[in-house]
């Protein structure tokens, strides 16, 4: 654990992660790899054996199982050719906590929790310095910032976050902790998906140690709570929130929150967490326009250790629109090729060819209309498209309304509003329909046969959802 790593080795190391990543074409996936890949504390390598260092037992394993042997094979890409081994292992003696302590003085105080560990710290990168500003997320940053200037004390608590995916929002939340982390040591700061919240949850309620959890989240100073659309899952662990919430925000707590979706439309949430959710500030982050996608392309190339010609991040900007993880993954494949054919001359007919796949899918996805969806979901069910516009509820029409809903929702760009006008429904509807395909699919095999044949006489496949 003493052994430093040498720069060769790092160098190794940090291209490897930045192959594997380009590998992946779901945001979803993405997410999840960088969430696992952030609990890694430290790299040494010994001889051709990389040993990687976690923060928890659980990240230790889930790494081995699952990413091991695809990021052993980016490692001896990027070597001279011979095998390598790779180990992950969990250091007992280096748990970071997500929860800053307090100072000893303020311990003295009062009897609440000074220290909280968990398996999502705080990612460092994620800072305002590192996060580009454009007209698509300006007032979502300054509301952010204006947390952190008067936490708790604002009209900004609570502070409410929402857009699609890949846009930022984790981005800012964090940005919101770690500014406060530098500028007040002492404040005790919780990060936390509302995945995660419940998974805690549960475990708690099984060892019959439930107040115990509820003193880990109602005694913090700032509650960071990411993906809270996930508490859709359950009227119980709303329950919880909607209690934790009360408590913090009646000791002028800092509370921040982001969602796919605004508040209004998260239908299986409970009223009363609604109005809690709206009673602070709410901030939509937008789609970036060509000069915010550029300015991001220009600030995650200064990461890279390939230079990037300006020419392919005008490229990339020009033709990947629908997401930022999309432009990553864009990036991350001009890299892989520049790493490997570092003197080449990357002209619009090679970023054509190597970002094939990314470009026409983003064409596909501005192409493919709601109309032809419904049409094709009515085909197939052998229902009429008025029946699909209709408010009829029998089963036989309600299924394939949905499932049109669904696709619009997960395999085009269009936004809320234009999904719910093409429907004539309100968003809360469409949110709920999709909500409820999404169920289904987990247990209905027959559903989700019948939707990968309707995806792919659309010209698309499962794993084209934009999430």
């Amino acid at each position: 654990m003493n052994e430093a790593i040498d720069i060769t080795s790092k160098e190794m190391w940090n291209r490897a992660k930045e192959i594997y990543l380009s590998t992946l074409n779901s945001a979803e996936e993405k997410s999840q790899v960088d969430r696992y890949l952030s609990m890694i504390i430290s790299v040494t390598r010994k001889d051709d054996i990389f040993t990687v260092m976690t923060s928890n037992a659980y990240a230790a394993d889930y790494l081995k199982d699952n990413y091991s042997g695809r990021l052993r094979k980016c490692l001896e890409l990027v070597s001279d050719g011979g095998e390598i081994g790779l180990e992950f292992k969990y250091d007992e003696s280096a748990r970071p906590a997500i929860i800053v302590p307090r100072a000893p003085a303020e311990v003295e105080k009062c009897e609440r929790i000074s220290t909280f560990v968990s398996t999502l710290p705080l990612n460092d990168e994620f800072t305002f310095d590192e996060f580009v500003r454009g007209p698509s997320n300006s007032f979502a940053l300054a509301a952010a910032q204006a947390v952190v200037k008067n936490p708790g004390k604002s009209a900004y608590n609570p502070l409410f976050i929402h857009g699609g995916t890949g846009l930022g929002k984790t981005h800012l939340m964090q940005a919101i902790g770690n500014e406060l982390r530098r500028i007040n040591p002492s404040l005790a700061i919780c990060y936390v998906t509302a995945e995660e919240y419940l998974n805690e949850y549960v475990n708690y309620m099984k060892e019959n140690n439930v107040p115990a959890f509820r003193s880990k989240y109602r005694n913090v100073d700032v509650l960071l709570i990411d993906d809270v659309q996930f508490f859709q899952k359950g009227k119980q662990i709303q329950e919880e929130f909607f209690n934790t919430f009360v408590a913090l925000h009646q000791s002028k707590k800092q509370i921040v929150m982001t969602s796919d979706v605004a508040p209004k439309n998260l239908p299986a949430i409970e009223a009363r967490l609604i109005s809690r959710f709206e009673g602070g500030m709410l901030q939509e982050i937008e789609s970036p326009s060509y000069e915010t996608r550029l300015a991001i392309l220009k600030k995650k190339s200064e990461g890279i250790s390939t230079k990037i010609p300006l020419s392919a991040l005008e490229f990339i900007a020009d033709n990947i629109k629908s997401h930022v993880r999309a432009m990553e993954g864009a990036l991350g494949k001009v890299n892989v090729y520049l790493t490997s054919f570092p003197d080449t001359i990357l002209t619009n007919e090679i970023l054509s060819h190597l970002l094939k796949d990314l470009i026409e899918k983003e064409q596909s996805l501005r192409k493919l209309t709601v109309e032809e969806i419904q049409t094709t979901v009515a085909k197939k069910y052998n229902v009429t498209m008025a029946q699909i516009l209709s408010t009829e509820r029998t089963q036989s029409i309600v299924t394939p309304r949905q499932l049109s809903m669904y696709i619009a929702r997960k395999f085009t760009t269009k936004s809320l509003p234009e999904i719910a006008k093409n429907f004539d429904k309100t968003h809360a509807t469409i949110i709920h329909g999709v909500r409820n395909i999404e169920k289904r699919l987990d247990v209905e095999r027959d559903l989700k046969t019948t939707l990968s044949e309707i995806l792919s006489s659309l010209g698309y496949s499962l794993s084209d959802r934009m999430d």
